[in-house]
């Protein structure tokens, strides 16, 4: 497997470009397809897509706009060759792709820069081992009558009744 090969519900991972083109090109890209065409895939989510000019992130830079923004851990990313990237920039998520795998084709002008995975949140956890936490624990109560309580619904539809009457008693 390269950098280039999405495998199927591939998750978290943001692949980062360098956009060798012009200003107006590398606009364009934010068009519906036009970054398709350029990374040579189909059917991208262009709300998974970030294009821009690295000097939009002003103080933030690449290496806060991966980690802070982007949930990529401190031990992935290389302040000095981040920081030395000018110039226009693409960031593709793996949720991009839709689950889909694909080979990613870029056009001559599209380089990868780097492939970076978020930290992933630690499901695993020790057995608990209270009293409360084995099945059935709870104390069992008996039964009780589960039926409608329906004195609240008798006492409003009298006082409808009630309301009806008088306003056709004054109506009349």
């Amino acid at each position: 497997m390269s950098d280039l090969t999405v495998l199927p519900h591939e998750r978290g991972v943001i692949r980062l470009f360098a956009l060798y083109m012009r200003p107006e090109e590398a606009k364009f890209l934010r068009e519906p397809g036009a970054a398709d065409q350029v990374l040579g895939v189909a059917d991208l989510d262009p709300e998974q897509i970030d294009i821009f000019p690295v000097s939009d992130l002003e103080d933030l830079g690449l290496w806060g706009y991966l980690n802070e923004g982007g949930g990529v851990s401190e031990d992935q990313l290389d302040r000095a060759a981040l920081g030395a990237v000018e110039g226009w920039i693409m960031a593709l998520r793996s949720a991009a792709f839709k689950g889909q795998p694909a080979v990613l084709a870029p056009d001559s002008r599209v380089q990868l820069i780097g492939l970076f995975t978020e930290e992933a949140t630690n499901w695993s956890g020790d057995r608990i081992e209270t009293e409360s936490a084995k099945p059935f624990s709870a104390p069992q109560t008996p039964a009780q009558d589960n039926r409608p309580r329906r004195i609240g619904s008798a006492a409003l539809a009298v006082f409808l009744l009630l309301v009806i009457g008088g306003a056709l008693w004054l109506i009349l």
